[in-house]
Formats: structure tokens, sequence, C-alpha cells
């Protein structure tokens, strides 16, 4: 159940977008048959070996429920990994270790290269996805007790050492690790675990689930976690803290992953040794060797290998926009908090944009909407560095004005809108160019080069906002503000540094510019790969 394109919030981070029901229906039939025998399963049959009497979703409540917890808790450390930033950003940490810090998101667009391992092994007694699934997330409840006592530490800064950045990259990396590695095994399981004619919900699970724990972790936790949102809104008498802190909220999580572990562990079964010997599904799996042979030899094609560099190169001109914009508005005053609670009204126009644009994609050219929707993108990028610019300007005492907000939240839903007609326009091409026969392995390598090329511009656009700022040093004659070292020489002398060109706006046209001529040159050719026949497409190895 993978994505073709994540969706970026205010603060550049991402999760996956709510899409269609009968394109997630579509796509369970695609990426899920090949790699899970048991979705081949008549619709009265289950994973378990059982019966399947009743018909309808009312007999598979229980499974529609575990898994929809299942997708809440995967959801939980990335709405934490989301907020990190905002948090080390009101700490003014550097773009450079924001930039250090993005590449916790990288393990869901890299899963592709460890999945076929999740499939292939695996303890036959315990159960195929139980075997992931089980200490995959005993070891994200250890990591979230771990920072729940180290995290407050790491954040620490004194008058000469900021947050440790580097740690808390590598273990909020291994805590997004895990996550993709436990969707990797939720998401085969989904597709077992539910009769044939009830899969469809699993994609429905994956989608509210995973947004639900997004939002827990991301929005809820940084509402909670904020003292003025709390003095303003839940308390009768003002206090120095928020309700909850960030320890408090890993050690709460860290200890529901361990109980809800266990509990799946000791009740849920995968097959029932009842019905074991007659009864249990033959999953059709593939060697990893042999999947790993089938991503090259698609690769290779070269209809496949054209799209797949135009695909990790046709976001540079948005990843200025996209990945430091939010950073920005915090840097300006905007409380994160309240930048966070803006995704709260996007939720029904992320539900209803896919149904609308699919519409216009389902037929035999759906990348004319892409390219249609990519200027449109662009020139929101120079919005965003226009409300950037502005946001200083309307900042009042006690606070910002609600009209600065509604500015931000329709500036928001119109990239919404650029931003869900390339995807769903890129998930239509996808369907529509995937060898049938490996569907499973080629849709998973198109969407996973579809991310890499959103991921790695924007750690690229963080780590250059600095080198393209200039400072100069007000106050002290002679002074500079190139460095750390000099910066502190200029504060030592009576002197200030002062933006004079703030890297942001450099970056901002910069890509415009990229963007444009990307669009120009290169768009067109993404277009003209629809005119390939089908053959162009169809993998002969797999043949």
């Amino acid at each position: 159940m993978e994505r073709s394109e994540s969706i970026t919030h205010k603060n550049g981070r991402q999760r996956k977008p709510v899409v269609s029901n009968s394109d997630k229906s579509e796509r369970e039939s695609k990426l899920g048959v090949e790699d899970d025998g048991e979705a081949l399963l008549p619709s009265s049959e289950r994973a378990d070996g059982r019966t399947n009497a009743s018909h309808g979703i009312k007999g598979e409540l229980g499974n529609v429920a575990l898994l929809l917890f299942l997708y809440v808790l995967q959801g939980i450390p990335l709405g934490l990994a989301g907020s990190i930033p905002l948090i080390m950003q009101s700490k003014n940490v550097s773009y450079k270790d924001q930039a250090y810090f993005s590449f916790v998101f990288w393990p869901f667009s890299l899963k592709l290269f460890w999945a076929p391992l999740v499939d292939s092994l695996y303890l036959r007694k315990f159960g195929r996805r139980k075997s992931w699934l089980v200490p995959t997330q005993y070891l994200l409840g250890l990591f979230m007790l771990y920072l729940s006592v180290s995290v407050d530490a790491m954040l620490q800064t004194d008058g000469h050492k900021g947050p440790d950045v580097i740690t808390l990259t590598a273990v909020f990396f291994m805590l997004a690790f895990l996550a993709a590695t436990q969707d990797i095994a939720v998401d085969g399981w989904a597709l077992t675990m539910l009769s044939r004619e009830n899969v469809g919900y699993a994609s429905t699970c994956n989608s509210v689930g995973q947004t639900a724990g997004y939002f827990l972790g991301n929005v809820l936790f940084l509402a909670l976690e904020s003292a003025d949102f709390c003095n303003k809104y839940l308390r009768f008498e003002p206090q120095e803290r928020g309700i909850v802190t960030l320890s408090d909220f890993l050690f709460f999580w860290g200890i529901v992953f361990i109980v809800s572990t266990t509990l799946v562990a000791l009740l849920k079964k995968e097959n029932n040794e009842q019905h074991h010997a007659k009864k249990k599904p033959k999953e059709e799996t593939q060697s990893v060797m042999e999947t790993y042979k089938h991503l090259l030899s698609i690769i290779k094609m070269p209809t496949v290998f054209t799209f797949c560099v135009l695909l990790l190169t046709a976001k540079i001109g948005f990843s200025a926009a996209d990945a430091v914009t939010g950073l920005k508005l915090v840097e300006a005053g905007v409380p994160k908090e309240q930048l966070a609670l803006l995704a709260v009204p996007m939720v029904p126009l992320q539900i209803l944009l896919p149904l609308f644009i699919s519409k216009y994609t389902a037929g035999p050219r759906p990348l004319d909407i892409f390219y249609k929707a990519f200027p449109f993108r662009l020139l929101i990028g120079l919005e965003y560095a226009l409300l950037v610019w502005w946001t200083p300007s309307v900042r009042q005492e006690e606070g910002f004005p609600v009209y600065y907000y509604a500015v931000v939240l329709l500036s928001y839903a119109l990239h919404q809108v650029a931003l869900y007609s390339m995807y769903v326009a890129c998930m239509a091409f996808h369907a529509k160019v995937s060898d049938p026969v490996i569907g499973g392995t080629y849709m998973t390598l198109l969407n996973t080069v579809t991310n890499l090329g959103g991921n790695w511009p924007s750690t690229l656009a963080l780590w250059l906002v600095d080198p393209f700022t200039f400072k100069e040093c007000q106050g002290a004659p002679g002074q500079t503000c190139g460095s750390v070292e000099e910066v502190g020489l200029c504060v030592r002398d009576g002197g200030t540094c002062v933006t004079a060109l703030d890297g942001y706006y450099v970056e901002s046209v910069v890509c415009v510019v990229i963007g444009l001529c990307w669009w120009m040159f290169f768009g067109k050719k993404m277009k003209r790969l629809q005119e390939e026949s089908p053959s162009a497409w169809h993998c002969r190895v797999a043949k």
C-alpha cells in the first residue's frame, strides 16, 4: 500500500495522503496479489484458515479495528519526527542542522530495498507478518522509552551549545526505519487478514489510521506542549509549561507500544492451528534475489529509466517552498502549534480533491494534468516567499491577527490543489503503465522513485539556506558574520549580526527558475511518454 507521493505539510514534513476508494481497491489488487497469494483466496476463506460465514464487513470488524490501531501506532513516530524540526527551529538551530535531521524522513521512501527481506524471512510457527511486526513494535516502544529520559538533554541549549542534532537524527532515523518496517509487515498482513471482498478496507485503515496517528503525534502534541496554547484555551490559571512535555508523550506511547504489541503477540493468531494442515493458504512468494533481479530488469528498460530520471528531478523547483517555508514562518514568530493546527481544516479538502481530480486523470493521458498543474505550483512557491517576507510586518504584541492566518490557510489550500493534481496524475500513470505480471514490484518501484524525487531536493534546499544567506555586523567596525566564530567576535565587540540577504529568498527564485526550465524542456518529454506503446513498459524477464 504505497503512495506515489507524500503530502508535504507547512513544516515541510511528509505523510501519506488520503485517496479515493476506487483508487485504493485498484491499487490493492495491483500491489497485493503478486506478493501475497492469500489475497487470491475466495472471500469465504481467511488467512487463518477459518471459513468466513458472514458476508460483508460486520464479520470482520475486529480485524478492521486491529488494522486501524496498528496504522495509528505507525503514525505516532512519524508525527513526532515531524514536530522535532519545529521545536529545533524555536531553539535557533542552523538550517544545516535541519538538513541533517531531514534524513529522518528518508526510510519510508527507501523501504523498497529491504521489503523483499521482510516478505521472505520469517518464523513459520509464529507467523509470516508477526515475525517482523512484534519485534519492530517492541523496538519502537523501547526507543520511545529511551527518548523519554534523554530527549530533553538532546534538545537542551546553553550559551555555547545547541541541541544535539546528530544524536537526535540517529535516534529518530531508527524510529522512522522501524516504522517503515512495521508498515511493510502491516501492509502484507492487511491483505491476508481480511477476506477478499473486504480487502479494500485495508487501504482505508491505512489512510485513516496513519493520518490519525500523525495528527496525535504532531498537531495534538504541539498544541498540548505549548504553554501559550494551553494557557489561552485549556487553563484558568497560566503556567510556564504545557499540559504535556515531549518526555511525557514519549513515555506514554512507549508503554502503549509495548503493551499492545504483547497483546497482539499473545492473542492474535496469524494461522489457525486447528485448520493448519487442511486450509493453510499457499502464499506465492519470490526469493529475495529474484525480486531484486526483477527490479533491475525494470529499471533497465529505456522508457522506465527515462521516467525515473524525470521523477527524480521534477520536484527541484518546489524544494524551497515545501521544505523551508514552514521553518521560516516559525523563525518569523508564528507559533509552531498554530502552524500545525492549520492542517486540521485541510483534511476535508485532502479527502475530496482526489475524488474530483481522478475524473480528469482516468483517461489515457493522466500526465496532462501533471503538466498543467506544474507551473501553478511553482507560482505558489513564489507566493510562499512573499508570505514569509510579509509575516514580520503584521506581527503584533499579542500575536498575529486572524486575517493573517486566513491568508496562510488560503495559501496552503491552493498549494494542496496543485500538489494533489500532480499526485493523482502520477498515481494514475503508474497504475496505467505497470506491467500486470509484476504489478506490485513495478508500482512500488515507481512510487519509491517518486518519493525520493521529493526527499533529496528538500534536504539539499535546507542545506543551502545558510550558505546563500549574507549577514553583516552592525556596531562593530571591521567584524563580519560569515561563521559562528565571526558572529561571536561581532557580539563580543558590541555588534549585532543582521541579515542582509536571506538565503531562503535566493533559493525560492532559483528553484522557480530551475522548475520553469524543467517544465519547458522536460515536461513535454514526460507528456510524450504517454504515447509509448504498452509493450515499451512491459518487462520481458518477468514474462
